[in-house]
C-alpha cells in the first residue's frame, strides 16, 4: 500500500495496523538541535487515547510513545525519528462476524476492490487508530515550532455535535479542556452529554465539526498556486479518517456574503505592529499564504460506521444480507480528532515554515 507519506521538507510516514502488534510514525527532516522526549510528545497521545470517558471506544490503549531513533542526548539529531506505540488490547474476535461483510458507510468494501486484501480485525490500516501515530508526529512538530518559533500556539475544539452547535456568545477557552467534548462552550457541554448518552446506549453514533486555529503563525508562510498553506492544510485535515469537508475561514460561508462584508480591511497597527485587520474572514490566509492573523480551520466528521443498528449489505461473494457491528466504538468520533486536527496543523505549519526558510529565508516585503 502506497502514500503512507505527508509533508514536503517535515516528512511524516504512518504504519502499522489497528490489530497488529504495533504502529507509529517515521518522522524525517525534523531540524537538529530541538530538545525532545517522550514525554511532551505523551501529553498529545493522552489527549487522543482511547476509554478515558464512557462517550468513547472502551478500548484501553495506554497509547504510550517509544522514540526509537532521532535523538541523543535530549536533542533531536537531524536523522529520521523512529516513534513507535504498542497495541495491547486489541479483540479480534470482536470483527469475527463480519469478516465477510461490509459495513456501509466504512472503507471496507472499497479497500477489498482496489487490494483484493481486507483486514477485517478493526479495518486495519483503515481504522482511527492509525491517527495515533499522526498525534506521535504532531508532537514532534510541536517542539519543533516551539524551538522556532516560541509565541505560537495550536488548539482545537468541538463547534458542533451532529446538529447541536456552540453558541460562540458563550465560547470560553478555559472550558475546552473541562469536558470530555474539548467544546468551549459549558452549556453545550451538557446539554451534548445528554444527547450523546442517548445515542450510545441505542448503540448508533453521530457527526461533529472541529475547529483548529493557529495563533502567532507569522505572515509570508505558504506559497502561491500549487503550495498553497490552505490547500495543505484542507488535504491534511481531509486525510484525517471519516472527514467529509473541510472549510479555511468563512469557508462556504463566505458565499453568502457581499465583497463589503467579506472583505477583512486593513490599517497600520498605532502601536508600530504592522499590518493589523478589521475582521478574518479569510482564516488568516491570503493567495495561499498566511497573513499572520489566526489560521482558522474547520472539518466535519462523518458517523462512526460501526454501529448495532441491523444494516442491509453484501458480502465478499455478492450475497445480500445484514450486518450489525460489535465490539467497541465511538459513538462520535469526533471527540477523538480534536488532538488529531491539532497534530496535522502543527505538521503542516512547521513544513511550510522549513520551507519558506530554505527558500525565502526572512520575509522580504516590509511594511511600515
Amino acid at each position: 500500500m502506497s502514500f503512507n507519506t505527508f509533508g514536503r521538507l517535515f516528512r511524516v510516514t504512518t504504519w502499522g495496523e489497528s490489530h497488529g502488534p504495533a504502529l507509529g510514525a517515521t518522522v524525517d527532516g525534523c531540524p537538529p538541535g530541538v530538545p525532545l522526549a517522550a514525554e511532551p510528545i505523551q501529553v498529545w497521545l493522552d489527549k487522543r487515547k482511547p476509554g478515558q470517558s464512557r462517550y468513547t471506544t472502551q478500548r484501553r490503549e495506554a497509547d504510550e510513545v517509544e522514540i526509537l531513533s532521532g535523538v541523543f542526548e535530549g536533542v533531536t539529531t537531524g536523522t529520521p525519528i523512529q516513534l513507535m506505540i504498542r497495541n495491547t488490547d486489541q479483540r479480534s474476535k470482536d470483527y469475527s462476524e463480519i469478516k465477510d461483510k461490509f459495513r456501509p458507510g466504512h472503507a471496507d468494501i472499497t479497500y477489498w476492490q482496489k487490494y483484493g486484501i481486507r483486514d477485517y480485525r478493526g479495518g486495519g490500516r483503515s481504522s482511527a487508530r492509525e491517527t495515533a501515530a499522526r498525534v506521535a508526529a504532531g508532537g514532534v512538530a510541536r517542539e519543533a515550532i516551539r524551538a522556532l518559533l516560541p509565541g505560537a500556539r495550536i488548539d482545537a475544539y468541538m463547534v458542533q455535535m451532529g446538529p447541536h452547535g456552540i453558541d460562540r456568545a458563550r465560547f470560553d477557552s478555559e472550558e475546552i479542556g473541562r469536558n470530555p467534548f474539548w467544546v468551549p462552550d459549558a452549556t453545550a457541554a451538557v446539554e451534548w452529554a445528554g444527547y450523546l448518552d442517548g445515542l450510545r446506549k441505542s448503540g448508533s453514533s453521530v457527526g461533529a465539526v472541529i475547529e483548529v486555529v493557529a495563533r502567532g503563525v507569522p505572515a509570508g508562510i505558504g506559497a502561491p498556486v500549487y503550495a498553497k498553506l490552505d490547500t495543505d492544510l484542507a488535504a491534511a485535515m481531509m486525510s484525517i479518517n471519516a472527514v467529509k469537508g473541510v472549510e479555511i475561514g468563512e469557508g462556504m460561508a463566505a458565499a453568502a456574503l457581499t465583497g463589503e462584508a467579506n472583505a477583512d480591511e486593513i490599517a497600520m497597527d498605532p502601536k508600530g505592529g504592522g499590518p493589523v485587520y478589521s475582521s478574518n474572514h479569510a482564516g488568516g490566509i491570503l493567495g495561499g499564504i498566511s497573513t499572520g492573523q489566526d489560521i482558522v480551520v474547520r472539518f466535519a466528521v462523518k458517523p462512526t460506521s460501526s454501529i448495532l443498528t441491523p444494516r442491509r449489505t453484501i458480502t465478499k461473494t455478492g450475497e445480500e444480507t445484514e450486518i450489525v457491528t460489535k465490539g467497541r466504538h465511538d459513538p462520535c468520533v469526533g471527540i477523538r480528532a480534536v488532538p488529531v486536527a491539532e497534530a496535522m496543523m502543527a505538521c503542516v505549519i512547521l513544513d511550510h515554515m522549513l520551507l519558506h526558510r530554505g527558500q525565502v529565508g526572512e520575509s522580504r516585503g516590509r511594511i511600515g
